[in-house]
């Protein structure tokens, strides 16, 4: 089974399993498809962080979340006069995670030699696919900005070959890329893992490194307005790799919830399930105005927590965070109205320590408003639609040429019972121009680390950025059940929290895996919480419900003190998933209908 945020990575899933792949290649084939079809949402230089059980066994987190380079301190920033990392350009830019990581996915776990994973992506590059409208709405968006300055970019997405609705889009530079990646892989000999190993090696410190070099270190516009260099250099792409590393589980009844660690923000995750310690989950009412308001106000703490609390410069004491005494604590700060205060927990008897960036958006000396930086959402901000055009998903681009990008979302399982969940992002056409010759761009990551000293997620050399990439996977009575997820930035832990209460819910009830019902039914975000993109903003008491949702339930919420906006009825969340019933093995999967391009398959 497969479910994916398009159709196109979910048909080539599929299409591996029926011929007698594992998950590993129908994920790494897949994923090498979605930096072809979906440029504008994840893009070979960018990251992918994924779980995977293999067979039943205890589940595993794949770290495709590159680094900091070794000349990206705080201090350079600063120094430049920059108070937030850009969000486009090279200062932007981590070393590029997500190709190893699926190298080592396939090396580890796959089966199948690298040509044949890489033909389905080189075909779509080569000989074209139909882009989806949001393409070239992106592209459109940013037209001015690649025409001026991003001369790469324009010359790949701009002109008579751009991408246009209804009609085929080629890269051949991208195709080009992944054909001499073969020929140096192949070049090894003809041992499957000796192939794989060479063409990491290629990436890192072949003539993919030395391009990636050379267009980090020229001077390009970004999102600050000024043009600037970055760091990234040869030792920094050959210094790292994609890491195994043990997830981070909570129990809730029966089951066992696995997510990525504080690099994440997958945790949050965990903080919101603890938060209903002692609630009965299967009697659990989703759609209860009382039930959404108790869910609101424990997100916005878990997510204080992550913003203060989260990232990888320091070490972060999850037990702690989890811990009963302090979710207790937390847990008591909940009553019965909105709360609007940003309220971070004491940690071990500590305070925690505030960026200076969040200490002016809460006196109000920066704009507070979200609004759509250079992140992820999905959803609509109030004026981005058109009355006539309920569900239409809002340009990433503002008319300023303020740049967002989005994420794309995998799951598979295998006959074997192999389960891989898996969320690749960054990288987007817009987060920097088009590396000559290469077909892809740098990432942007590097925007979520803050340029104060001594935090948790101060950018550091070495140290990957707090992300928002969360996927997940459940078992139930210890044995690997569900794999899940979405993109969304940071709805990403709000709407797959919602999906898997409902999940469990209806599973308490009458032991059915409702996958399509819990993804189908309406869904909220709150934006309550620090922006995890460029400009970093802030919206207090903040809920966004689709236009659905009962007025009732609207009046209720608001008459409770949230600060409720009505997006599309279709408009909230795009997750994926796919389960093994654990009383008679068979297979399910589902995928969201937002957007009209996510597709469930399998047989």
């Amino acid at each position: 089974m497969v479910g994916s945020t398009h159709w196109l990575a979910s048909a080539t899933a599929m299409s591996v399993l029926e011929r007698g792949g594992r998950a590993a290649d129908a994920a790494v084939a897949a994923g090498f498809v979605l930096h072809v079809v979906e440029p504008h949402l994840n893009g070979p230089a960018g990251e992918v962080p994924l779980i995977i059980s293999v067979e039943g066994a205890p589940p595993q987190v794949l770290c495709g979340q590159g680094v900091a380079p070794a000349g990206a301190t705080a201090a350079h920033y600063r120094d430049l006069g920059l108070d937030l990392v850009p969000g486009t350009g090279p200062l932007a830019a981590p070393v590029p995670g997500a190709v190893d990581a699926w190298l080592l996915l396939l090396r580890d776990h796959g089966s199948w030699p690298l040509r044949d994973v890489l033909e389905h992506a080189i075909g779509l590059a080569e000989h074209g696919h139909v882009p989806v409208p949001q393409v070239a709405a992106t592209v459109r968006s940013v037209e001015q900005l690649f025409a001026e300055h991003w001369t790469s970019s324009a010359e790949v997405y701009l002109g008579g070959d751009g991408p246009q609705p209804g009609r085929l889009f080629r890269n051949p530079d991208l195709a080009r890329t992944w054909q001499r990646l073969l020929a140096e892989a192949e070049s090894a000999g003809p041992d499957r893992d000796a192939q794989i190993e060479a063409a990491r090696r290629c990436w890192r410190e072949g003539f993919v490194a030395e391009a990636l070099v050379a267009t980090a270190r020229t001077e390009t516009m970004d999102s600050s307005g000024t043009p600037h260099a970055g760091t990234l250099d040869g030792d920094d792409l050959a210094g790292w790799e994609a890491t195994w590393e043990e997830p981070v589980s909570l129990d809730v009844g029966d089951w066992t919830v696995h997510k990525a660690g504080a690099w994440s923000q997958g945790p949050v995750m965990l903080q919101q399930l603890a938060l209903l310690d002692g609630v009965d989950l299967a009697g659990l009412d989703l759609d209860d105005p009382a039930t959404v308001h108790r869910l609101v106000e424990g997100t916005k703490l878990a997510m204080a927590d992550r913003d203060a609390w989260y990232g990888d410069a320091a070490p972060v004491d999850l037990d702690a965070l989890l811990s009963p005494e302090h979710t207790a604590a937390r847990r008591a700060l909940v009553g019965e109205q909105a709360s609007a205060d940003w309220r971070p927990g004491t940690l071990a008897g500590h305070e925690p320590v505030v960026a200076s960036h969040i200490q002016r958006l809460l006196a109000g000396e920066v704009a507070a408003q979200t609004g759509a930086g250079s992140g992820e959402p999905t959803v609509q901000h109030a004026g981005d639609v058109r009355p006539e055009q309920p569900d239409a998903v809002a340009p990433p681009v503002d008319a300023d040429g303020t740049t967002r990008g989005d994420t794309c979302h995998l799951d598979v399982v295998d006959r074997w019972g192999t389960m891989i969940s898996a969320t690749p992002s960054g990288g987007w056409l817009q987060s920097n121009p088009v590396v000559p010759g290469l077909g892809f761009p740098l990432g942007n990551r590097l925007q979520m680390a803050w340029l104060d000293d001594g935090l948790p997620n101060t950018l550091t050399p070495g140290r990957r950025p707090r992300t928002t990439l969360t996927p997940s996977l459940a078992s139930y009575q210890g044995r690997p059940t569900l794999a899940f997820g979405t993109p969304g930035g940071d709805q990403q832990d709000q709407w797959s929290t919602h999906f898997l209460l409902r999940v469990l819910a209806r599973f308490g009830q009458d032991r059915v895996l409702d996958l399509q019902g819990a993804i189908d039914a309406p869904n909220w975000h709150t934006n309550a919480l620090v922006n995890s993109f460029w400009p970093r903003g802030y919206e207090p008491a903040s809920l966004v419900l689709e236009s659905r949702v009962p007025a009732s339930t609207v009046q209720a919420l608001e008459a409770r003190g949230h600060r409720v906006t009505l997006g599309g009825p279709w408009s909230e969340g795009r997750l994926s998933a796919v389960a093994r019933h654990p009383d008679t093995g068979v297979l399910l999967a589902g995928a969201n209908p937002r957007g009209m391009q996510g597709y469930a398959a399998g047989r």
